[in-house]
């Protein structure tokens, strides 16, 4: 009886170029570990979200973080195709080849020069399902081919170590078999999530009441640390911080009711009241709750040159001040974007050229005017902060930034009117 398969044609060489042509390229898994600084030294956990996909996870005291390159699934050639994933391992310099048998029988295995020589042929009985193998290859650049019972798929290899001469393959039975091996030793250390290469990260790095956000797009293994610091205001909350520049500013609205000298803030619901205010006071867009807790509270300019409107240790930033974070980023055009939280779970759709890769995470709290009125339809397409400082008797300089646009744009209004407050250190 004649075998099954078929030995490749000279061509091959050609197939591979197209191949590789088209294949995705195969990318390390890194391993993320955290440490604490500043004002705690421990981290208890940290929330990781990937913001290019869409996807979190929490990373329990302990554990690190293993980003698995999603870049490393093949594209099939065919509803027969089955799935392939490659990653290197470093640590014994191979490569796993995991890949779906669809039905149990003969597999034949072969990898690729780059110029079309074989270097390993191997053919084996698998049984049907997820399996897996490593594969030892001297440095450089190869093309795995898989053929069995109803499927055959390609993947390339990049191969990063010096120190294998001779190609082999080494079999490792089901690849559920290996994972399980896998849990029982290190499921308790190991957070898994999958990565692409590029993707932007947000890492939320919380110790007790402190909180610090770092904003990463790894290239390889690495320790992040977070830098703790205290940001309490006066009701007892405590408020997520991110580094940007040479500044750290609260990832989160202002939402106390109380200045930091413990006096109250009145909360002002009245439209023709609010008007007539000269001193400082808050409220919630549409006087509603729920809004505050969202977005934050809105409050007159008069509340921030109180001067005692921040927590301790923080300060409502200066036109200056907030001039440099926008010029840090890029300017006015495209600054709001690199500010504002990612998706329409908040924002208005389209949210354009929303990346929160400042980890910013820029929140569309609306605004009250000056007349006490809240415009209509206003939560969701803009968010505007104020500035300690003033432009003239009236109105004072505030930063906004809209649904619709990545500009965070410079403008003055009036000192009555109530907008969202981000402070700095």
């Amino acid at each position: 009886m004649k075998s099954k398969f078929y030995s490749f044609p000279l061509f091959v060489t050609t197939v591979l170029l197209l191949f590789f042509g088209t294949v995705k390229t195969f990318a390390l898994d890194y391993s993320i570990s955290f440490t604490g600084s500043g004002a705690s030294t421990s981290v208890a956990s940290v929330e990781v979200k990937n913001l290019t996909q869409g996807t979190s996870v929490t990373v329990p005291i302990g554990n690190t973080l293993n980003l698995k390159d999603v870049g490393t699934s093949v594209t099939q050639l065919s509803d027969n195709n089955p799935s392939l994933w490659v990653s290197f391992n470093p640590g014994n310099e191979s490569s796993t080849v995991s890949f779906v048998a669809k039905q149990k029988g003969m597999t034949q295995i072969n990898v690729f020069a780059i110029n079309g020589k074989q270097l390993i042929t191997e053919t084996k009985n698998l049984s049907e399902g997820n399996n897996s193998f490593q594969v030892f290859l001297p440095n450089g650049t190869y093309v795995l081919a898989i053929e069995g019972n109803g499927y055959s798929g390609k993947a390339k290899i990049i191969s990063q170590t010096s120190s294998v001469i001779t190609p082999k393959f080494i079999f490792s039975g089901t690849e559920t078999q290996v994972i399980n091996k896998q849990k029982s030793k290190s499921a308790s250390t190991i957070t898994q999530m999958q990565y692409n290469t590029g993707d932007q990260l947000l890492y939320k790095g919380i110790s007790g009441n402190y909180s610090t956000i770092v904003a990463d797009v790894p290239t390889g293994s690495k320790t992040v640390n977070f830098g703790f610091v205290a940001c309490q205001d006066a009701d007892g909350y405590n408020y997520a911080i991110v580094n940007i520049g040479t500044q750290t500013w609260m990832a989160e609205n202002l939402r106390t009711t109380k200045y930091n000298d413990n006096s109250a803030i009145p909360n002002v619901t009245d439209n023709v009241a609010w008007s007539a205010l000269t001193t400082g006071a808050y409220c919630d867009h549409d006087n509603s709750a729920s809004n505050g807790t969202i977005y934050g509270h809105l409050y007159n300019w008069f509340a921030v040159n109180t001067g005692i409107l921040a927590p301790t240790g923080w300060h409502v930033p200066t036109d200056a001040e907030w001039t440099t974070l926008v010029t840090f980023l890029g300017g006015d055009n495209v600054a709001g974007g690199k500010l504002k939280e990612t998706g329409t779970a908040h924002w208005i759709t389209p949210n354009t050229g929303a990346t929160n890769e400042t980890g910013f995470g820029a929140l569309p709290a609306g605004g009250r005017a000056f007349d006490g009125i809240f415009p209509t339809s206003d939560v969701g397409y803009r968010g505007q902060c104020w500035t300690a400082t003033q432009f003239d008797v009236f109105p004072a300089y505030y930063r906004g930034i809209p649904n619709n646009g990545t500009f965070a744009t410079r403008a003055f209004y009036n000192k009555a009117a109530g907008f969202s407050i981000r402070c700095v250190k």
